[in-house]
């Protein structure tokens, strides 16, 4: 379908799907043939109407649908979950089955095994691809490429200003708005980081899935009243290669957990869909 105006489906109408959207909006080199966006009955008049506004050019033609079975009916090429670890539950095995394409935001949900067992078996008997995007970190590529050596080391950090941990159980532990120094939130392993901070260990999953296994990565996460933004930092120890990798991103501005790049990192996913080159 290179050069063809992509049918796309998007599961959620949060911040990472507006922000998306607004990035489909202003690429004119590669209008969307049809816009179907999944989303609660309560948002649908919200979603409805910003499509007609504000977005009205991220595609030819666009819909609003509340269940999986009408997003299906719109036979997109490809759909992009962004709705959280729910949404990977509810939606994304039966889009699997029928045979189209899946970006996943949520990674961290694959730290339930049986769901992750669920959705390969799906992508397999429909023929589909479920896709991870890199997201907020990089260096993915390369961690994959040498993992199929084994003898992998992987150990992440992912340091957040205080208040991004707002929601999640750090707050049970400190005051996060009283916070003036560092303070270690979690140790463990990247199974256990994204069942405990399922909003804010997506990377640590990536991290995983990419190399040496849920049980076999080492994350800690982190407070820092210093932290420029939203940092992301691993090594990793391989028979084939040594490396670390540091990146600060900057937060979403409606969303201090999420990296604004996870959104420029799915945009990439699906210029490389339906554009001559995939980089």
């Amino acid at each position: 379908m290179v050069g063809e105006p992509m049918r796309l489906g998007l599961i959620g109408f949060g911040n990472i799907a507006v922000t998306l959207l607004g990035q489909l909006a202003g690429m004119p080199d590669a209008p969307l043939e049809r816009l179907t966006v999944l989303c609660l009955p309560d948002s649908a008049d919200e979603a409805s109407a910003r499509l007609a506004g504000e977005f009205a050019g991220a595609a030819r033609e666009t819909a609003v649908v509340t269940d999986v079975q009408a997003l299906l009916a719109d036979r997109p090429d490809m759909v992009v979950e962004c709705a959280g670890h729910a949404a990977v539950v509810a939606h994304v095995p039966p889009v699997l089955r029928a045979g189209t394409d899946v970006v996943i935001v949520s990674i961290g949900a694959l730290a339930d095994a049986p769901l992750e067992q669920e959705l390969r078996n799906a992508a397999a008997e429909g023929k589909a691809r479920l896709i991870l995007p890199a997201g907020a970190v990089g260096g993915i590529d390369l961690l994959a490429a040498i993992g199929q050596a084994g003898g992998l080391e992987v150990r992440y950090r992912g340091s957040k200003p205080p208040l991004a941990w707002s929601g999640t159980p750090a707050e049970t532990l400190i005051d996060l708005g009283a916070l003036r120094e560092s303070r270690t939130l979690f140790t463990g392993t990247a199974r256990e980081a994204a069942r405990a901070y399922p909003k804010n260990a997506n990377v640590a999953a990536t991290l995983a899935l990419a190399g040496a296994g849920f049980e076999a990565t080492h994350v800690e996460l982190i407070a820092d009243p210093a932290a420029p933004g939203n940092v992301h930092e691993y090594s990793v120890v391989s028979p084939l290669a040594k490396y670390t990798m540091r990146i600060e991103n900057l937060p979403s501005a409606a969303n201090a957990k999420t990296s604004v790049s996870t959104v420029y990192s799915v945009l990439r996913e699906i210029r490389n869909r339906i554009g001559p080159v995939s980089i």
